[in-house]
């Protein structure tokens, strides 16, 4: 993902000079990146980043008038057009390109972090007080990682910027990796790697003569968790208010802007409340290989209703053909954050730009609003050695004792950052990502919402409402309407939800006895009738028919057999019971050709050696000095 890396220390000039074009060059994927590199030998600051071209954060670093106030900024930052016309006011010159304004927030409000709105991370330079800071945004949705070395400390968008310099480091933490296997997701700002760390959300860490001086936070979740409740009338009115103000910002942009439409109420709700002018926000959805699915035959109508262009993007034979280069990719790419499944999402967002460089969804909208949980500790076969599981134990306790307190908290300030975010680093390596329902304003309101608002779904209907009653009178992907008869609604909603389960256990969730069933019944294909009503993806059939060859010549080789933590006789069942069709260890073979493909990109001593995905040549290469 596009952002910051960079080390503060006392080494030679020469050495950090190096290290830090290292670092950079890991960074640089693709060819529309922008990258440079910027420094203050006095300081011992070396800092570099990329972005993507046309971006808001493109043109680094940003400066006061004097030049003694100095950040590098990677993300996006909303505040609103008055807190910016203000510092103009007062005197403030600065141009309408990106975040020129932020040097000039600061200077007016040493304090000005807690005041910003968006996904962002960045370093600041205060020559006038001799210190440096390195903040992330309050939601920790925009990562740095981290190492603090004997005579250096490394930051980095991406963990493999780090290990690029500091190989020693390539090697798995045991709590992470139990963590990961069980949760998918590494939890409490650790990392899959011993000795990289994650800048915690909220985080303002300062930084005098090379050294780090304190790890201070600006923002505490409390904060928010404290605001007293308000009744159900007052919160909607409160919540429509802040929606409608604060959308706009986000439609705000050089780049062209497409919307990604689910049949869900998310995006709904942003378009009914936008409304935008016939023919000026271009739509897609991601769909099925194998028939039309209910996101795609919803979200054709609701384009067709705000007169919007339509288009379907499928992983289909295309992405399966190539499907060895996804999937290494999405695990070099994501620091191994995301599992093979979530491949075909850098396929997608790879056709989506074509369509839009910046990609408007209704991502956390649910999560945020309606409590959804998106991650959870899975049980999975005993493929994995005993010397592993008392880490896969303890992460499903811990992870029962993080999920205490208040929902939105969680939501927030944990389930997103520690697992939402993969997908999201992943996606923007080919798209900026933008979402109005992680908006600061919006989500500090919700911890004002009454318990019983986050269990249901009236409020969101009631936006939609609001902003078109054609767009409410669309049932959802999953059956769910405001309108119409009650009776044929729910009839409805028994039938999609149907459909939905048969789904899922026709795919990844089918029991070990109708595997069987399914096999014996084999030439029916009987599944098919299933698959695609809803999900876009179908790893189960995949690795069984087009990935066979693949998942065995990935799993089944000296290498992938000699793991210390798999139980070698148990894998070599589970893959050929799975590729004989006579059981369904589709899980089982997410995490372990994760793992594998972790071994070679970043554990093996080859890896450390050579970057296999090599850095590109970017459209910019600049080093400024301070």
């Amino acid at each position: 993902m596009p952002g910051i890396v960079g080390l503060i220390t006392k080494k030679p000039r020469e050495q950090a000079v190096d290290e830090l074009r290292r670092m950079v060059n890991t960074l640089r994927h693709e060819s529309f990146y922008t990258s440079g590199m910027w420094m203050d030998e006095g300081a011992g600051i070396y800092c570099g980043w990329t972005a993507l071209e046309g971006s808001f954060a493109e043109k680094m670093p940003v400066k006061n008038e004097t030049g003694d106030v100095v950040m590098i900024f990677s993300g996006e930052e909303f505040s609103d057009a008055a807190s910016i016309r203000d510092l103009r006011v007062k005197g403030h010159q600065f141009g309408d390109s990106g975040p020129e304004y932020l040097p000039h927030l600061y200077e007016e409000d040493p304090s000005f972090l807690s005041r910003m709105n968006g996904r962002f991370h960045g370093l600041l330079l205060d020559r006038r007080h001799r210190s440096a800071m390195l903040f992330d945004d309050r939601f920790g949705m925009h990562r740095l990682y981290c190492h603090r070395g004997k005579d250096t400390f490394y930051f980095a968008a991406e963990a493999k910027a780090i290990l690029a310099v500091r190989p020693e480091l390539r090697e798995l933490d045991p709590q992470g990796l139990g963590e990961f296997v069980s949760c998918s997701a590494v939890l409490e700002n650790r990392t899959l790697f011993r000795g990289i760390d994650v800048l915690p959300p909220g985080s303002c860490w300062e930084f005098r003569d090379g050294n780090l001086k304190d790890s201070k936070s600006y923002f505490q979740a409390r904060e928010w968790e404290e605001q007293g409740e308000l009744s159900s009338e007052e919160y909607y009115r409160e919540l429509r208010t802040v929606f409608s103000e604060n959308l706009p910002r986000y439609f705000d942009a050089k780049q062209s802007i497409a919307m990604s439409l689910t049949g869900g109420l998310d995006t709904r709700m942003i378009l009914a409340t936008r409304k935008p002018p016939p023919g000026s926000l271009p739509c897609y959805t991601f769909g099925s290989m194998f028939r039309e699915n209910q996101d795609v035959r919803i979200s054709k109508r609701v384009a067709g209703i705000c007169q919007q262009t339509h288009e379907v993007i499928t992983a289909g034979a295309e992405f399966l053909r190539n499907f060895p280069h996804y999937a290494e990719r999405a695990i070099y790419l994501s620091d191994a954050l995301v599992d093979v499944s979530r491949s075909p999402d850098l396929y997608l967002n790879e056709q989506a730009r074509r369509i839009g460089a910046i990609r408007m969804t209704g991502n956390y909208g649910g999560e945020v609003l309606r409590k959804v949980r998106a991650f959870k500790p899975q049980p999975l076969a005993n493929v994995f050695s005993r010397s592993i599981l008392p880490q896969v134990d303890a992460a499903a306790q811990n992870y029962s004792e993080v999920s205490k307190g208040h929902p939105v908290s969680f939501a927030a300030f944990k389930q997103a950052p520690w697992y939402q975010y993969a997908v999201l680093a992943l996606e923007q390596t080919q798209v900026t990502m933008r979402s109005p329902f992680m908006d600061s304003d919006l989500v500090r309101t919700v911890f004002r919402s009454p318990v019983e608002e986050l269990e249901r779904n009236n409020v969101c209907l009631r936006l939609i409402g609001d902003g078109s009653q054609d767009l409410l009178k669309v049932p959802t992907d999953r059956g769910l309407s405001a309108t119409g008869s009650r009776t044929l609604g729910r009839m409805r909603r028994g039938y999609l939800e149907f459909l939905f389960k048969a789904e899922y256990a026709s795919d990844m969730g089918m029991p070990q006895w109708l595997a069987k069933v399914d096999h014996a019944i084999a030439p029916i294909r009987f599944e098919h009738f299933f698959l695609g009503r809803h999900k876009p993806f179908h790893f189960r059939v995949w690795y069984r028919e087009a990935l066979a060859k693949y998942v065995r010549d990935m799993l089944l080789d000296l290498r992938g057999l000699s793991r210390p933590y798999i139980e070698r006789n148990k894998v070599e069942a589970a893959v050929e019971g799975h590729l004989k069709g006579v059981q369904n260890y589709t899980t089982e073979l997410h995490k372990l050709l994760t793992l594998e493909l972790l071994h070679r990109v970043f554990i093996d001593s080859s890896a450390a050696q050579a970057n296999p995905h090599g850095a590109v040549t970017s459209r910019t290469d600049q080093f400024a000095n301070a």
